[in-house]
């Protein structure tokens, strides 16, 4: 197996191609990572949520990271690191445009707002369904690829999507 490193093309090729993630970030020295649904547009990472630890973190400190990879088997994977800031998209009229593109990116798979706005019971109580658009504007974007060291393991070379 070869691991090598990737383009910032390649690492944004893979964002516009998978949708799940996981999201990084930080209060008071406390790292708190959580699956997330996004969707890639123009430099930006889309996202929904209701607002919660990940969402008042984000707004306390908005420096965090998000990776997505795609696996076929261990040897076979290509993983996605992006370093970003989180800006949320507020139910305004200046805002109004952008959380217009992010909806509109999202709704394009099924069942988009899952499980960001279903009900959720934390600590025996159910938390109130706030909904909160951002987005991630991409301040760096790294990519690695694994596969075989020897054969066809080109720029072009995609894997089959093994993550929707």
């Amino acid at each position: 197996m070869l691991i090598q490193e990737r383009s910032r093309q390649e690492s944004l090729a893979v964002l516009a191609r998978i949708h799940v993630g996981r999201l990084g970030c930080v209060q008071g020295g406390q790292p708190y990572i959580v699956p997330i649904y996004f969707a890639y547009h123009d430099n930006y990472l889309y996202s929904f949520s209701t607002v919660g630890r990940k969402i008042e973190w984000m707004r306390l400190n908005p420096l965090v990271c998000v990776e997505a990879d795609e696996v076929v088997n261990p040897e076979h994977w290509v993983s996605v690191v992006v370093l970003g800031k989180y800006e949320e998209l507020p139910d305004t009229p200046e805002w109004q445009s952008a959380r217009m593109l992010a909806h509109q990116l999202l709704e394009q798979k099924a069942a988009w707002w899952e499980p960001a706005y279903v009900k959720t019971i934390l600590q025996g109580s159910e938390r109130p369904l706030v909904p909160a658009y951002y987005r991630i504007q991409i301040v760096e974007a790294t990519c690695h690829r694994a596969g075989p060291e020897s054969g066809n393991f080109g720029q072009n070379e995609t894997l089959p999507h093994m993550i929707s």
